[in-house]
Formats: C-alpha cells, structure tokens, sequence
C-alpha cells in the first residue's frame, strides 16, 4: 500500500523506520528492484522512498505516452558508456524476453512494432505504471512518496538513510535516483552527489537523446521545420568519421529532432565535453557515397535526359527539401538533366552526401531522454549491482554509465539491473 508522509512535526529523530532495504527512487528501477526483490521466497522487508509526491513521472511522458517498454532485441553493442563486457554480462541476466513475460504477468502484454520496439497492447503508459504500483502494493513493498533523500550515510555495517522529515535505518541501499535527464520529474542529479560522497567517481554527463540546435546564419531548419526525412547522420570527431547512424531526421525551427538526431546528440555532446573537434555532415541518399550518388545523376540523365533537376531531386528527396537544397547550390531547378553541367551535378552530388549540419549545442536535460555519464561501472560488480567502494550499496539503472539508444533500451536496462540487484539482495 502507498503510504505518503504524515502532517505531524515531531523530530526526525522519533520518525526512524527500520528495513532490511532501503531504495532510493521509484522510478522504473526503483520499483523493479522493490518487485523482483521481494518476489523472493523469503522477501526482506523493503522501503521504496520517493521525492515526488507522485511516482513514475518519467514513465507517464515516455514513448509519447505510449511507453516504449523495451526493444526485443538488445544488445551491448546499443550502449555507451562502460565497458560493453559488463554492460552485457547485466543484459544477459534479463533479456528482452523475460520482460515481455514479466509484464504479462502484471497483465500488461507487449507488442512489438517498427525495429523491435515493444510497447503495451494498450498504447497507455499509464498502464505501464500502474501494473507497477499495483504489484508493489501486492508484494507488501512499503512506498513511501514526497520524501526526498538528502543523504545517505554509513553507520557502521548498517547505512542511515535521511529525508527532511524522517530516517530509515537499513541493512542496504539501492540507489536508483535516475541521472540528471527530464529534472521536473525528480532526477536532477542529486542521487549522483550521494554516490560520489559514498566515495563513487562520476564519469562527467551530459544530456542524451536530446534534440539539437542548428546556427541560424543559414536557416534550412526554419523553412523546413516539420519536414521529415530517412537519413544517414556523420559524427566527425578529431577530423575522423566516428559513428554513421540512419534512421528518421526531423527538422524543426530551433534545429533537428527525430530518432536519428537524438541518436546522435550523445556523441556529438560528449566530444564536446572532451574539448574534441566534432562536426555533423547529413546524407541524403542512405549513406550511398559521392561516387555512387554522381552515377546515380548519369544514369538518370540517361534515362530521362528531358526531366527536370527538381523533378528528378524531388524523386529522392522531399520537394520542400529539393526546393531549398538547389537554391543554396544556385542551380536552376527547371533545367533539363541532359543540359545540367559536370559541375553542377557534383555539386549536387557533394550536397546529397555531405551537407554540413551547424550544431549550435543542444536542448539540453530538460528534453534528453537520457543522460549519458555517471557512475563508473567498473566500481560495481556486474554479477549483483553492489558497489565495489561502500558494500552494501547497490545502484541501479540511469544513474550508471551506460546509456542506450532510442528505442527501448534504456528502459531494458533499467529492468535488467533491478533484477540483478534483486538477485543479490534477495539472496543476502
């Protein structure tokens, strides 16, 4: 049963509470932690604390309110951050799989959409969410909401965990606070702060899956705002094509969204956090380089020697796009292929598969899906989510370094590392 805060004022110190567990947040993997562990057969009494007054906000808006639950097929390589073998070792211990059979049995079933997105038959986060609330009440997890933790401090083999208005005294921790992405839902990064006073080091964040800035010195964005368009997205880092990704560009008045750009915001933000040249080029054609798309104008010519350049571009491109590429190349549009020169069909050509994107920086936490940074996953033990530094400590979910890209995967990670805290917790 939920049990929110009483109105009276006695002292913190008269409003200690005692548990086995204490979890931190109760978020998505705060309240799988708070499930899996006392789904054990012989369940350890579990305190779930959380700041907000209502839990699961990050839940609630994800997916665009469908909450995309997991993808059906997860992998270390869908992560950065940590080290993919300790990365994969937390995913192998709770594959997709399992979570589709997990919630079903909360009497929530998944299906599975384009590129292996899974979401609930019903189409409803709210479903997602109150599966989750309701299985906490079943299992006799104690949820505690507006209580927002300020410290938690060791006390010998035992840790003190304080709110503004009470302390819970706990055999462990499980700090599962989120990182610092959507802040109004509660994670604001201070559940970090709390790891790195527990001695943790924290890998430097910066936002992820978050739409960019585009300079308005040549504003293609604002005239083709709401355009979208399947691309392929260059990341440049020290002079260096690091990253091509592919998949759907959306053009907006402050820059570029869509699953492509969200992809590519983490990359092009942490190069920036090093101090490291970073630049973003988009292709036009499916990632087809310039010799194949110069070939491509040839054969056309051949084939159709009296269209028109704008036709013919409008057959690859959206024609609003079409449209605004040839008036930046200065090419006129109505000019026939057969009578188009050598030179501006490489121009084409170049633009097709370069164009350069002017990243002016990002919408920042207030719109990332994700954070990317965090707690350095080689001071946890990937076996059971307990900290390498302060035993007795567990993180799980955002908080860690590693984070996924669109699609589902963060959310996977966030079951996976409940149920390998879980594991541990259960068995101790």
């Amino acid at each position: 049963m939920t049990v929110r805060p009483d109105s009276s004022s006695a002292p913190v110190a008269s409003r200690l509470l005692t548990a086995d567990i204490a979890i931190v947040g109760a978020g998505a993997a705060g309240l799988a932690t708070a499930i899996f562990t006392r789904r054990a057969d012989r369940p350890p009494s579990v305190v779930l604390l959380e700041g907000a007054k209502r839990p699961g906000a990050k839940i609630l808006v994800s997916g665009g309110g469908r909450c995309n639950v997991a993808n059906a097929r997860v992998e270390a390589a869908d992560f950065s951050g940590g080290r993919r073998v300790p990365i994969g070792r937390i995913l192998g211990g709770f594959p997709p799989e399992r979570t589709v059979a997990f919630f079903r049995e909360l009497g929530v079933p998944l299906h599975a959409e384009e590129e292996g997105k899974l979401f609930p038959d019903s189409n409803r986060s709210r479903d997602v969410l109150d599966a989750l609330l309701g299985e906490i009440d079943a299992v006799g997890a104690r949820l505690l909401t507006g209580q927002r933790v300020l410290d938690v401090v060791p006390c010998g083999d035992r840790f003190r965990v304080q709110t503004p208005t009470m302390a819970v005294d706990a055999r462990r921790v499980v700090l599962a606070t989120g990182g610092r992405s959507l802040p109004k839902s509660g994670s604001d990064g201070a559940g970090l702060e709390i790891a790195r006073r527990l001695g943790h080091t924290i890998v430097p964040t910066t936002p992820a899956l978050t739409p960019l800035l585009l300079a308005d010195a040549d504003p293609l964005h604002r005239e083709l705002s709401g355009v979208s368009q399947p691309v392929a997205l260059s990341i440049w880092i020290d002079g260096v094509r690091a990253r091509r990704l592919y998949g759907p560009l959306l053009w907006t008045h402050f820059g570029v969204s869509g699953p492509v750009a969200l992809d590519a915001s983490r990359h092009y933000l942490r190069a920036e956090l090093e101090r490291r040249p970073v630049r973003l080029t988009l292709n036009f054609c499916g990632g087809a380089a310039f010799d194949e798309i110069d070939r491509l104008w040839i054969d056309r010519a051949r084939a159709r020697p009296t269209a028109s350049i704008a036709a013919t571009l409008a057959s690859i491109v959206p024609a609003s796009v079409a449209e605004a590429l040839l008036r930046r190349l200065s090419i006129e549009g109505c000019t026939t292929l057969a009578h188009a020169g050598r030179d501006a069909r490489r121009r084409l050509a170049h633009a097709l598969d370069a164009w350069p994107l002017p990243v002016a920086g990002a919408r920042g936490y207030n719109f990332a899906e994700a954070t990317a940074g965090g707690v350095d996953l080689a001071e946890i033990d990937p076996s059971s989510m307990e900290s390498r530094i302060r035993p007795g400590l567990f993180l799980v979910g955002e908080m860690l370094d590693a984070d996924g890209r669109l699609g589902g995967f963060n959310f996977q990670w966030a079951w996976a590392t409940a149920r390998m805290a879980a594991a541990a917790l259960a068995a101790r």
